[in-house]
């Protein structure tokens, strides 16, 4: 990277640009557009994530300071808080959807020689949903509760480096169990998800589909055991069993065999059952699975701390899809500059230092390796991170 450009520019020369104008123009982003091109809308608001900006006239206030600089940005056009929100406000979130889905594929290239916290072969993905809370009389389409509106985050998390798969923006009633019927499913890969996600029909599209998955039983779960494997009960582990369906609904609808591992964690004491449909993963491993599912619940956190997806730029379901879908393209694309430079500093801690060098010239490789990182993270021993 060159060491004359600015720093956010630098950032942005991650993007494949080709790949985004394929975007735009899949969607007619660009049609009658003079100015403020959605290239431009994109730096814009990826400026109000890097340097976490509260609102739009925060943004502008802040770019029109450096009006000099803006050109060597990439952004050519006058900005202004009615032109920045009348773009969010109009051009499609799918846009910036279709890009983020392409930086995911990047980033997992990058980070599949990861090593999980478990030594198995498969792919394990660890599948959960957020909510993020909303007022109803700013965000009526955003139909939660009588009294309160959300939109709900689903998000399947692939466990080497915590790098999002796939994600569905829905408003806060959708059920997470009605997500199953999106997700892209691949053979041999290992899905681990809580009990809300427990419907046999739709846990048996997974077994059908030549893939695995590890979830908790509920309290009213009725089976058949067939046969009981030997455990070694001083791991906490207390039955391994195959088990049948004995209710005809749902026998029905998930006529295979399924496994039982009933498992006491030995830092709470909390008993635990687990089902899932892999017959040869040892019994601990099943339950060492579920518990590396916290990972999407620590990612969750973590861009909610450290993105600005909790306040919103703009009250439209259109502008809300954007902002997200952007927060997540600038989360990949910093992901992606810290395998590729090998900087061993967290994302945290990247951003962080982004947030307050974005106008500096230097090159971003001696910025983030030069910077006493070791220290600063002593300070804060209790931060989370994820890289």
């Amino acid at each position: 990277m060159n060491s004359g450009q600015m720093i956010f520019t630098q950032v942005m020369d991650v993007m494949p640009l080709k790949t985004f104008h394929r975007c735009v123009a899949r969607y007619q982003g660009d049609f009658s557009v003079k100015q403020f091109i959605c290239l431009e809308q994109f730096r814009v608001m990826a400026f109000a994530q890097l340097t976490y900006r509260e609102s739009l006239r925060d943004t502008v206030t802040c770019l029109r300071s450096q009006n000099s600089k803006l050109y060597r940005m990439g952004i050519r056009s006058k900005v202004s808080k009615s032109t920045l929100a009348d773009a969010n406000e109009v051009r499609d979130w799918l846009i910036y959807a279709d890009f983020a889905h392409h930086l995911i594929g990047v980033a997992r290239k990058l980070y599949q020689q990861d090593q999980l916290a478990i030594d198995i072969e498969q792919t394990v993905y660890a599948l959960d949903s957020t909510t993020i809370d909303l007022c109803l009389s700013v965000f009526p389409w955003a139909h939660f509760r009588s009294t309160k509106a959300a939109v709900k985050l689903h998000t399947l998390l692939d466990l080497k480096g915590s790098i999002p798969t796939f994600i569905h923006i829905s408003d806060g009633k959708m059920h997470d169990v009605n997500i199953l019927d999106e997700l892209p499913i691949e053979a041999g890969s290992i899905y681990v998800m809580d009990r809300g996600y427990v419907d046999f029909e739709r846990l048996h599209r997974i077994t059908k589909s030549l893939a695995f998955f590890v979830t908790r039983a509920k309290s009213n779960f009725s089976f058949e055991r067939i046969y009981s494997h030997l455990v070694d009960k001083s791991t906490g582990l207390i039955c391994d069993q195959t088990i049948k369906l004995t209710v005809p609904a749902t026998a029905k609808t998930y006529p295979d065999k399924l496994r039982r591992v009933k498992y006491c964690d030995p830092e709470t004491n909390k008993v635990l059952i687990f089902l899932t449909n892999n017959f040869d993963l040892p019994a601990k491993t099943v339950a060492d699975l579920y518990k590396q599912r916290w990972q999407v619940e620590l990612f969750f956190k973590w861009i909610k701390q450290n993105l600005r997806i909790k306040t919103f730029y703009g009250t439209s379901e259109n502008a809300v899809k954007t902002q997200i879908w952007i927060a997540v393209s600038v989360y990949l694309m910093v992901a992606i500059i810290k395998k590729r430079l090998k900087i061993e500093a967290s994302l945290y801690t990247i951003l962080q230092i982004l947030s307050v060098s974005v106008f500096e010239r230097t090159e971003l490789n001696q910025l983030l390796t030069f910077y006493d990182y070791k220290n600063r993270s002593a300070a804060k021993p209790k931060q989370l991170n994820l890289f």
